[in-house]
């Protein structure tokens, strides 16, 4: 099963690569692009077996016939976090590699191999990335690279989920939240203070959750999700 979910995963970013190329080459309308992760998650679903099918927060809550519309808005939403455009300074991928980090972290402890697995191998990908590009000042950022890091974060979420929903905290606390933080900031202070003040806040949240109680990390996700709910009314901060 874990083999086909490999499989998955890799069909689903080759497909959002293709659909991504394809969209900027013929500057077709972003929709082509959306569908194409939509695609990718259906991918992730059907042949990668994974959706989440009940939510438990103290009594199992069956999703029943929303069980695949719910895991592929999530699917997406968390696909679209990193919704770069263009970016020449690629320490803004500290982000995610931060949130990766957390996720082999969380998978290691609760015994998750295809998260730890892909994690650890997604977080030395960005690092072989960020060393390429402090070193030649080549690497180009760009939304192709963004969106399939943020497709691998949403497929490691929606597995550490089906475990425990109080995990949705790593992508909403790690990566959501500073990439909304850095939305904030960027314009007020440099492009390097705001990637290191975001930078530092994905590091204390993400310490943070092995700290505070579940219970009180919950109101955490409840109000943080309300927050980024409002915040998609305005185009500026939108990532969905």
């Amino acid at each position: 099963m874990e083999n086909l979910l490999y499989l998955a995963l890799f069909i689903g970013v080759v497909s959002i690569v293709i659909t991504d190329k394809l969209t900027q080459a013929f500057k077709l309308s972003s929709i082509w692009g959306m569908l194409g992760q939509i695609s990718a998650s259906l991918v992730i679903i059907m042949v990668g077996n994974l959706e989440v099918n009940h939510i438990s927060l103290g009594n199992n809550f069956e999703l029943g016939y929303l069980t695949v519309p719910f895991t592929l808005l999530l699917l997406v939403s968390f696909t679209n976090v990193m919704n770069i455009e263009k970016v020449q300074n690629p320490s803004i991928l500290l982000l995610p590699f931060v949130s990766l980090v957390f996720f082999s972290i969380a998978a290691f402890v609760i015994g998750h191999p295809f998260v730890l697995i892909t994690g650890i191998c997604s977080s030395l990908t960005l690092m072989f990335i960020l060393l390429y590009g402090y070193f030649t000042g080549k690497v180009f950022v760009g939304r192709t690279l963004t969106t399939s890091i943020g497709f691998i974060i949403a497929v490691l979420s929606i597995s550490l989920i089906k475990s425990s929903i109080v995990t949705i905290y790593i992508p909403l606390f790690t990566l959501a939240l500073p990439f909304t933080l850095y939305y904030l900031i960027q314009d007020k202070i440099t492009n390097v203070q705001s990637i290191t003040v975001s930078f530092l806040t994905a590091i204390l949240f993400g310490v943070l959750m092995y700290i505070v109680p579940f219970n009180i990390i919950w109101y955490l996700v409840v109000g943080l999700t309300s927050i980024l709910v409002i915040t998609q009314f305005s185009r500026k901060y939108r990532f969905i």
